[in-house]
């Protein structure tokens, strides 16, 4: 579904990623893992449109993402949900709902913003009972549901996720983590960016660890939850000391 080759992106003379490739199939989840700087963020601004200045090749379904701006990667069947969620605090959260469908609504496909809005609340039924409260007075964890539920009012095929585990509970880290396997098996397509590596490690199907703009790893989830390097870098002594009372 997605084809990434030999990509290079950069911040003016800076070169962020480089010259990553990768692949996602449909139903997948994939996650890229690696610390802050190492380029995931930057790659997820390049597929969405939000990062124009980049070299390689970005094929969707087939079609280049190259020269498209955000709006067109939206309705080829794109959405990101960014890191820091992004919402906008003073309106509702139904406003903030309706502005994930805007490019259907400019088509005026009516039904469809219908059927995708029942989709989203009856996923996170917390945004129906809070519909119309400001977004900013939601809780953390249901900001990020909100955040989510607005990427899915556009319908999108390919689902991208930048760090939806910030700055969240454990047991609201493990109930976003529940809703993206629930999302899989609806047929979405899931690209998942996660510093909490077992998290996201544990949902997905492939992984790909990055440093420093490169890919330096990449395999089935499990052979890298299982991997010493990976162990050591991004699961820490508490997962190690886990790990080995369940053996």
């Amino acid at each position: 579904m997605l084809r990434i080759r030999n990509l290079k992106c950069f911040y003016g003379q800076i070169m962020a990623v480089k010259g990553i490739s990768l692949s996602v199939k449909q139903g997948e989840i994939i996650t890229l893992i690696g610390a802050n700087g190492s380029g995931k963020s930057t790659l997820m601004e390049a597929i969405s449109g939000l990062l124009p200045d980049w070299t390689g090749e970005v094929l969707f379904e087939g079609k280049s993402l190259k020269g498209m701006d955000p709006p067109a990667v939206v309705r080829a069947g794109i959405s990101l949900v960014p890191e820091g969620r992004m919402i906008f605090p003073p309106m509702s959260v139904h406003d903030n709902l309706i502005l994930g469908a805007y490019t259907m609504l400019k088509k005026k496909a009516h039904d469809e913003v219908k059927i995708a809005m029942e989709e989203v609340n009856t996923l996170f039924p917390i945004l129906r009972e809070r519909f119309d409260q400001p977004a900013g007075t939601l809780s953390g964890g249901e900001q990020q549901m909100l955040a989510i539920g607005r990427a899915l009012m556009a319908r999108p095929r390919l689902l991208l996720l930048d760090e939806p585990s910030m700055g969240l509970a454990p047991l609201i880290v493990e109930k976003i983590m529940m809703v993206l396997e629930v999302l899989r098996k609806k047929g979405l397509t899931i690209l998942l960016v996660e510093q909490n590596a077992q998290a996201a490690l544990a949902v997905a199907d492939r992984g790909y660890v990055f440093e420093t703009g490169s890919v330096v790893l990449e395999g089935a989830a499990d052979e890298l939850l299982a991997d010493a390097n990976v162990k050591r870098a991004y699961l820490g002594k508490d997962y190690e000391e886990f790990d080995d009372a369940n053996r």
